[in-house]
């Protein structure tokens, strides 16, 4: 039993232990209310919350059943807006609540898809073509509705082009202000010359102003022919092209090979694959989405 002295501190009860804080007397009733919202940490993802519990949400994303979902959990494997969980049926909210599975950006939501394309040589990128040429539209069909395609590729460039019903992600893959890094891989007429990288890298002048590559790769030299694999991110319009012929290279093949992480890869020409959740938390992790 407690007891005050005259003074108003809190004695020691029979077992000794102070019972108090620098507020005045503790009582032990107070250990049972609930922490106001006001007094929680910055990120504090515990208390009541709405949403569906986590171990759902991971196992309906691929990433294991619940059991084993729920062993990640006690693992300390999974993180719910950067701060790490250990605590089993924390509920989450799958369009506001950044997931991460060792230490990897999940995306969970269920109402957007993003689909990589091989966009064939000859093939325009726009949904719908009114001189009824080959189109990225006609290729894709009635895949998702709002497929929207990011950026465009040349018609006579193939490769890698991203489709997505995500508006926001398309805008800032797009945008030049994210400097997402595309690489492409281009055939082109004549020797390299062995300072070549250094100059590119260094910048460029053009008629639109100057261009410098992220990096500049010589790939293979055979009968006048060289391939090359160049890096950058800008997105003006034939800005490789330009930029090879001004350095006496003209470009007679292109093709882009990656878009940030995501990469073309053994994808057949004309191919479409849907990106995992894995791939698509990892352009919402480059453009800070």
């Amino acid at each position: 039993m407690n007891t005050e002295s005259p003074e108003g501190r809190p004695q020691a009860d029979e077992q000794g232990t102070e019972q108090g804080d620098a507020h005045g007397v503790w009582s032990e009733d107070m250990e049972l209310a609930p922490v106001h919202p006001g007094d929680r940490e910055p990120g504090d993802t515990s208390g009541d919350r709405q949403g569906e519990r986590l171990q759902k949400v991971l196992a309906r994303a691929g990433v294991g059943s619940r059991r084993v979902c729920e062993d990640m959990i006690a693992e300390g494997r999974i993180s719910v807006n950067g701060r790490q969980i250990l605590e089993q049926g924390l509920r989450v909210d799958p369009q506001t609540d950044q997931i991460a599975v060792d230490g990897q950006r999940l995306d969970v939501r269920n109402d957007r898809v993003t689909y990589a394309m091989n966009k064939p040589f000859g093939v325009v990128t726009t949904m719908k073509d009114d001189r009824g040429r080959p189109s990225v539209g006609e290729m894709v069909g009635d895949l998702a509705a709002g497929l929207v395609h990011v950026g465009r590729l040349d018609q006579d460039t193939e490769g890698l082009l991203l489709l997505t019903t995500d508006g926001e992600l398309a805008h800032r893959l797009a945008h030049p202000s994210y400097e997402v890094p595309k690489t492409y891989l281009a055939q082109v007429s004549g020797s390299v010359p062995r300072d070549l990288g250094k100059r590119l890298r260094h910048g460029i002048e053009l008629d639109d102003g100057p261009v410098a590559v992220d990096s500049f790769t010589l790939k293979d030299t055979h009968a006048g022919q060289s391939v090359v694999e160049i890096v950058l991110h800008e997105g003006r319009k034939h800005i490789v092209r330009r930029l090879l012929a001004e350095v006496g290279l003209p470009v007679s093949r292109l093709t882009r090979t990656a878009v940030g992480p995501i990469e073309l890869a053994r994808m057949r020409s004309g191919s479409l694959r849907r990106l995992n959740r894995t791939e698509v938390g990892a352009l919402h992790e480059l453009v800070g989405l």
